[in-house]
């Protein structure tokens, strides 16, 4: 009897000892996950935040996260919302109980626009002019290029010659026709920095004139759509993408440029391999407004009154942007937007690639017909989600072209203020 009890004993103590191990290491594996969650989520969650009194921070994961105060408080809590145009911080907490990290928090006043999704045309005037290719000439029986012996590339932005500012082609082209083959002072500007070359024309063998071997650019026109226009401020947004030049790919460097009336007059449908495209025409040459930067997250400017006749609508913030059901409103024939329906498939907080912020598809079986999905043209097309302008449209998959990207319509509200107060103070 005694010798049955004690081994009765020890098997229960094993049992228990096994029954404490799997619980160990299960906890063990449960916070290795948590943890790995959570550095996943401190690089993949976005360091700073816009709020308003209706948007808070909520973040849209399997897992809840949370933002509190140093006190422990939830932003309401704190009373923080209530208090527009001051910053705080706040520390993410997963499972309302694990540091995330710690991110800014701004709070904003709601702004409403008039979402848009009409097409406009742009010219655009260079500040200088852009270098967009080199050619060999023949002199004196050898092959030169002044050019590129000056060091000179393409997608330069030549600002002036001997001190005398260009914007023209033009203006460089009688400069070095008149220059006797004496050497030349350029400004050239590349990628943000200014230096100066030395560049000697030659007198080509097949002329009379004189010549620097380079093609130069000084201006641009195209089709696109408007994103949104603020009533308060009389400014605009479109495209959600800078207007690049199509031979180096570069910024196009905004001298001036105006807005005028467009109308869609054609579709090519996007296949897999080869994007489609709008075609349409300036209805006039009148200018309905003007154009004051161009830049990575789209062309922004100023104009009278709005070109489409749509309710004023809440900017969201990016967390509140949320995969699932949405509508485009774009133009396709003429210039009475129409809404469709896309898919948002995933939302990307990145802030060093401010253009590609979601991933959309097209799921409007009328759009997909017509168009194929997302085309040139297409960019600028404002995104709406749960009565909120979300985004816009801007870049479509080549391979996939139901579709593309968009950008958050957060960062182009920033920049279109941003331009607005920096006009503000230089007048």
């Amino acid at each position: 009897m005694y010798r049955f009890s004690r081994k009765t004993g020890h098997r229960k103590e094993k049992i228990m000892k096994k029954f404490i191990k799997g619980i160990t290491i299960a906890l063990a594996v449960v916070l290795c996950g948590l943890l790995g969650v959570g550095a996943y989520l401190a690089n993949s969650l976005p360091d700073n935040y816009k709020v308003t009194q209706n948007s808070g921070i909520q973040t849209h994961n399997m897992i809840p996260v949370t933002a509190k105060t140093e006190n422990n408080q939830t932003l309401v809590e704190a009373g923080i919302l209530n208090h527009p145009d001051e910053t705080y911080q706040a520390d993410l907490m997963l499972l309302d109980a694990i540091p995330i990290k710690t991110v800014d928090v701004e709070v904003v006043e709601e702004t409403q626009v008039i979402p848009c999704g009409t097409p406009f045309g742009v010219k655009i005037f260079t500040q200088g002019v852009v270098v967009v290719g080199m050619s060999d000439l023949k002199s004196n029986g050898k092959t030169v290029n002044p050019a590129r012996s000056a060091g000179l590339k393409i997608g330069d932005v030549i600002t002036s010659i001997n001190g005398i500012q260009v914007n023209t082609n033009e203006e460089v082209a009688a400069i070095i026709e008149k220059s006797g083959g004496v050497p030349l002072s350029l400004s050239v500007l590349r990628s943000n920095m200014s230096f100066e070359v030395q560049i000697t024309p030659v007198k080509a063998d097949d002329g009379v004139s004189y010549k620097a071997g380079l093609w130069v650019r000084d201006s641009s026109a195209g089709i696109g759509t408007l994103t949104f226009y603020n009533p308060e401020e009389h400014s605009f947004a479109g495209l959600g993408h800078g207007i690049c030049d199509i031979d180096t790919g570069d910024l196009m460097p905004l001298l001036s440029g105006d807005i005028v009336s467009a109308n869609i007059s054609g579709i090519v449908k996007g296949e897999k391999g080869t994007p489609g495209e709008l075609r349409g025409y300036f209805s006039n040459n009148n200018a309905i407004g003007n154009l004051s930067a161009n830049i990575q997250t789209g062309v922004y400017g100023t104009m009278d009154q709005c070109p489409a006749s749509n309710e004023p609508m809440t900017v969201a913030m990016k967390q509140q942007v949320v995969p699932g059901k949405a509508q485009i409103l774009t133009t396709i024939q003429g210039n009475e937007p129409q809404y469709y329906d896309i898919e948002i498939e995933s939302v990307n907080y990145n802030e060093d690639v401010p253009t590609k912020n979601m991933i959309v598809k097209i799921t409007d079986p009328e759009l997909l017909e017509k168009t194929g999905g997302i085309v040139q043209g297409m960019s600028g097309s404002p995104i709406i989600q749960n009565g909120m302008l979300v985004g816009a449209v801007t870049h479509v998959f080549v391979n996939e072209p139901e579709k593309g990207y968009g950008i958050f319509a957060e960062n182009m509200l920033e920049n279109s203020y941003e331009l607005v107060n920096s006009q503000k103070l230089a007048s």
